[in-house]
């Protein structure tokens, strides 16, 4: 027996498994969400065009917000979804949804769009590939465990450009102390530096982890991705036993 046409009912959302209802819910927020729809994209100035089923490849991803009815501030003049990221990272990203090709070059520029677009499969490959695992798991967590790093770090750019008036260069004498034991011996030449009216940024102690080298080659490298010019070399002074000193200069021009 045949149920008359204003009968017929498509299953409710509650009548859904909890998968499919994700995808339902998903999908019927999509323009025509049709897969084989080809969809013409504008990345932070450079096009791309791809389909409907590739970008909603992954369900959870941000594709599916651009994508939405509710899009329409998404489209530039031409009709086109616009994205306002970098466009040239968007190709190893499309690639990736496309064939499931992993991203070999730009690891760290690309890890940060999977991110974005929240394509959380590609973003767990990457953190496990050693360019991410290195940052993130090895040399992060160790500048975790030094107190209060990331404000002594400003405090010390603050001392620079507040040298670099009417200067090409300035100079900031830097005590990174491992231990307990080499922040006692530096008590008595952080006085004098004091006397001196030198300022100085300390940093340590800390309980694990590697040593003071190893923590200068960090600090400069984060130096260096805010964009300063620096070199750090030792700041010998003569009842430094430990020489925890050292003296970092800024190039300004």
């Amino acid at each position: 027996m045949s149920l008359p046409a204003n009968q017929l009912k498509e299953p409710s959302q509650e009548s859904l498994p909890a998968n499919q209802l994700k995808e339902h819910s998903q999908e019927s927020r999509i323009v025509g969400f049709d897969p084989d729809v080809v969809v013409e994209l504008n990345v932070g100035g450079q096009f791309y065009t791809t389909t409907m089923g590739t970008l909603m490849k992954h369900p959870g991803s941000k594709f599916s917000e651009i994508l939405s009815r509710s899009a329409k501030s998404y489209k530039d003049a031409h009709g086109r979804f616009f994205i306002d990221r970098p466009g040239t990272y968007f190709g190893p990203i499309l690639d990736y949804l496309r064939t499931g090709q992993v991203p070999t070059e730009n690891i760290p520029e690309v890890y940060h769009e999977a991110k974005f677009y929240q394509i959380h499969l590609l973003v767990k490959v990457l953190e496990d590939m050693p360019q991410i695992f290195g940052e993130q798991v090895a040399r992060m967590q160790f500048l975790l465990g030094v107190p209060n790093y990331r404000e002594n770090l400003e405090v010390l750019l603050h001392l620079a450009r507040a040298e670099a008036v009417a200067m090409r260069s300035s100079k900031v004498v830097v005590c990174v102390v491992h231990t307990e034991e080499e922040e006692a011996k530096c008590v008595e030449p952080l006085h004098i530096l004091e006397a001196k009216k030198t300022p100085v940024v300390k940093f340590g102690p800390w309980k694990a982890g590697p040593g003071t080298e190893d923590f200068v080659y960090c600090l400069e490298k984060d130096i260096r991705a805010k964009g300063y010019t620096v070199s750090p070399q030792r700041y010998h002074l003569s009842r430094d036993p430990y020489s925890c000193f050292w003296i970092f200069t800024f190039t300004w021009w």
